[in-house]
């Protein structure tokens, strides 16, 4: 069974095709720069294609895409594929778990818009250009919030007035949500045991770090928005919130200055000056950038107080996992975030460590916790979900 695992960004479009259930991958690509000039990239039997074409919108993607898949002869006939899995940003606290995509769940996401003003809407966009060029197929949702609503209430809330949660949804949603559930999963697995306490450290241009006990989340660093918890590519992550009015009053700057400062002029790239990407920052460290150095010490500090809170709050932990750009690919950002944790007795392998992308355990043998690198894969997830309620 062909099913198509999308996710749509603002100006960006990525998909894989699978076959299902053996999760064998058929095509996969990316569309980029809708609405500017567009790109797209397609990766086929190991080898990839780049186009420059006029991408105006989302729907002009979805269309050439769907020619390609003819091009190519993945399909003949694009009623071979019985299912389209969509990554949805926000959620909010309704669906805990994907769900059949109808006109009243699409009502829900426009609900949700004010939560994921640049998400949502071309989430939707891209949901409903499917569900017109593909219509035979089962479209399903899959939430980047949803496996993060198992989080208790004291979890949740932010200490403010109840009314704003009560009125307003004010309260900690959490992101990045698949790719916790899929490395806590794994992680399971290679522990052998399902009662197991997990810190999965996401850590990429974004980053959030969750606790996982038994499988289930019980907190993580993204609050309300994707810029809450640590300190990102261009994400401030946690601030005290007085800063916005004190720079309001005293730099006369606008709440949405402020805001599309702390989120797309902060992080590694405010504080070191140079770039969001931590390879840069690496380099910089390296060539002896003294605002490089400093930006990587704060990052590195920043990830480790999350760690260290979320082994008091599970009560000690069986393993702490990376993933993501990040997490999967700097060895001396894994490295720096051990070193501050030896006086918990975590340790890890130097020769075990010097890897990038792979899937293996880098602790040593009398580590009080075992610390892996697991790569995540956020697109089976979508297909996983999309082929188990489609054949329901």
């Amino acid at each position: 069974m062909k099913v198509l695992a999308v996710n749509a960004g603002s100006s960006s479009l990525k998909f894989q095709m699978y076959e299902m259930p053996e999760e064998k991958v058929l095509i996969s690509g990316l569309f980029e720069r809708i609405g500017i000039d567009g790109s797209y990239t397609i990766k086929l039997n190991g080898e990839k294609v780049k186009k420059d074409v006029p991408l105006n919108t989302h729907k002009e993607a979805v269309q050439i895409l769907i020619d390609e898949l003819k091009n190519y002869g993945v399909v003949e006939d694009m009623n071979e594929i019985k299912g389209v899995g969509h990554r949805v940003v926000h959620g909010g606290d309704k669906y805990s778990e994907s769900v059949l995509i109808t006109d009243e769940v699409i009502k829900v996401l426009e609900d949700l818009i004010p939560l994921a003003p640049l998400h949502n809407p071309a989430n939707i966009t891209v949901i409903n250009v499917f569900r017109e060029l593909v219509p035979e197929a089962t479209q399903v949702a899959v939430f980047d919030t949803g496996f993060h609503q198992t989080m208790k209430e004291e979890n949740f809330l932010y200490p403010v007035p109840y009314e704003w949660y009560q009125n307003y949804g004010v309260r900690k949603y959490g992101f990045h949500g698949t790719s916790h559930k899929y490395v806590s999963g794994r992680c399971q697995e290679l522990l052998g045991k399902q009662d197991s306490k997990i810190i999965v450290c996401h850590i990429g241009n974004g980053g959030s770090i969750s606790a996982v006990k038994n499988g289930e989340c019980i907190d993580t660093s993204m609050g309300l928005s994707p810029n809450a918890g640590i300190m990102m590519g261009t994400r401030a992550g946690d601030i005290d919130t007085s800063m916005v009015l004190y720079m309001k009053n005293n730099a006369g700057m606008t709440v949405e200055e402020i805001d599309n400062a702390l989120n797309k002029k902060s992080g590694l790239l405010g504080i070191s000056g140079v770039s969001s990407d931590s390879r840069d920052i690496e380099d910089g460290v390296k060539e002896g950038n003294e605002r490089c150095i400093l930006a990587q010490n704060m990052y590195v500090q920043k990830i480790v107080n999350y760690i260290a809170q979320y082994y008091v709050l599970l009560g000690g932990a069986d393993a702490i996992c990376f993933t993501a750009g990040v997490g999967e690919n700097s060895k001396a950002t894994r490295s720096a975030i051990i070193e501050k944790l030896a006086c918990l007795g975590i340790k890890i392998d130097p020769v075990k460590n010097d890897v990038r992308g792979v899937e293996t355990l880098i602790s040593t043998d009398d580590s009080t916790c075992k610390v892996y690198i697991i790569p995540t894969d956020e697109e089976v997830m979508i297909a996983r979900d999309t082929y188990h309620l489609a054949n329901k």
